[in-house]
């Protein structure tokens, strides 16, 4: 299919999912800049899994929970590396944890963690961020792990009787091939979100994706569409972990046209976009996430 018949395919959803935007949330897009959340691991820079997309990469530039400093930040992001059964070992540290809580929004990232871990951490969460995964071959490649979607599906059911828990959905997570993203949409209108997240696979020196491509933008943004419309009333953002430079040219302006309700760290073209289709700006300088605990949210 070339890109004009690809596009012509695509305008009547675009449109769709922009009269659903506009028919229930109020002219204003989010743009975050997570500038004043610090961003914690309880692990150092150790991962059990080494995940295809990751292998520990990430976790290298945040800060080892022992050396955390939170002077000035008003949010934490809580998260390390997971053993391997995918959970982050959430109960250590947590005398940290207590200090860091006060005057502070905690967004937890947490993996399978069961009951007892999630009894243990409830009085120092108030959202978590759970990456959601349609498909049992995807989870399997990724991230080594046998628990397929139902083992996704019982940790985010026992979460939620816990927290507000946004799920993150990756798209291009298995080395940029769409797998099981549209699937996730549909579970996830079964179960239920109080919002949703979409993210991007990154290609990164050093991991097992990466000599991969990133999806192609167009398709990521008729992903979000598509959620858009399924999901008229909730909160829709883009997040922070996708490709830069060009990429978010190309992409953040379209996500605009999606009818999303926040983008972080936006590219020029989407801010001047916005502005031309009579969009407000509501900026923040934390983990968009955290708009989840923050505000009624707008609409």
């Amino acid at each position: 299919m070339s890109k004009t018949q690809r596009r012509k395919q695509e305008r009547p959803l675009f449109d769709e999912a922009w009269r659903t935007r506009q028919a229930n949330f109020p002219p204003v897009i989010g743009f975050d800049y997570p500038l004043n959340t610090l961003v914690i691991s309880l692990t150092g820079d150790q991962c059990e899994l080494d995940c295809a997309h990751c292998g520990g990469h990430y976790l290298e530039h945040m800060v080892p929970i022992w050396e955390a400093d939170p002077e000035g930040a008003t949010s934490c992001l809580i998260s390390g590396g997971c053993d391997r059964r995918g959970r982050v070992p959430v109960t250590s540290h947590l005398d940290v944890v207590e200090r860091l809580r006060p005057g502070r929004v905690l967004n937890w990232h947490v993996g399978l963690i069961g009951r007892d871990e999630a009894d243990a951490i409830a009085p120092h969460v108030d959202i978590i961020s759970f990456d959601f995964v349609g498909d049992d071959e995807t989870i399997r490649e990724v991230y080594g792990l046998d628990t397929g979607v139902v083992g996704q599906i019982a940790a985010y059911e026992l979460l939620r009787s816990y927290a507000t828990v946004v799920p993150h959905i990756t798209v291009g997570l298995r080395g940029g091939r769409f797998s099981g993203e549209y699937r996730a949409l549909e579970i996830l209108q079964e179960l239920g979100a109080d919002g949703l997240v979409f993210i991007v696979l990154i290609p990164t020196p050093g991991t097992r994706y990466a000599d991969r491509e990133a999806p192609a933008p167009e398709e990521v943004a008729e992903l979000l569409a598509e959620a858009r419309v399924r999901f008229p009333k909730t909160p829709i953002h883009l997040g922070c972990m996708r490709p830069r430079g060009s990429y978010r040219e190309q992409l953040d302006p379209l996500a605009v046209r999606a009818g999303v309700n926040v983008i972080v760290s936006p590219s020029a073209r989407a801010v001047s976009l916005a502005h031309e289709l009579g969009l407000s700006v509501d900026r923040r300088e934390e983990c968009c996430a955290v708009r989840f605990k923050r505000e009624e949210y707008y609409g």
